[in-house]
């Protein structure tokens, strides 16, 4: 997925990654679970078991709150994985870590990404700069409907 230019354009600093940068990436959300105790799934198509993309919660230091994120190979797209995970996701976030606010960090040109925050629950807050790049600041203040 780090080396496919059309996943990774709303991705970090939208630059596809080479080995070593998609490595310090999967350490990094690996740490994350260590130092957090929570973090991102691997995302797994039911039928076949095969990984299609990542999934879940995510608070680096700075970041500007609890992030539900999805990134999906280009091949799972508009199949409603995002929507479902995002939704388990946003689930776990409150009901297990406890938020009390949870937020997607979205560049305003995503729309696909958009779209799913908003069946998600999500409303836009703000606008913030992360890793360089303007973010839109959806925010979920409860639990998506079952």
């Amino acid at each position: 997925m780090g080396s496919d230019p059309l996943v990774m354009r709303y991705l970090g600093n939208g630059q596809v990654l080479d080995e070593h940068a998609s490595w310090r990436s999967c350490a990094a959300l690996l740490g994350h679970w260590v130092l957090r105790g929570y973090g991102q799934w691997v995302a797994e198509e039911k039928a076949t078991g095969t990984a299609i993309g990542r999934i879940g919660i995510y608070d680096p230091d700075g970041w500007p709150g609890l992030e539900v994120g999805w990134s999906l190979a280009r091949e799972h797209w508009g199949k409603g994985y995002a929507t479902e995970g995002g939704a388990a996701a946003l689930r776990y976030a409150f009901d297990v870590v406890d938020a009390a606010r949870v937020v997607s960090l979205i560049q305003p040109d995503n729309a696909a990404s958009i779209r799913v925050a908003e069946k998600l629950g999500g409303s836009v807050e703000q606008t913030v700069t992360v890793v360089g790049k303007q973010a839109l600041v959806y925010a979920y203040s409860q639990p998506p409907r079952a």
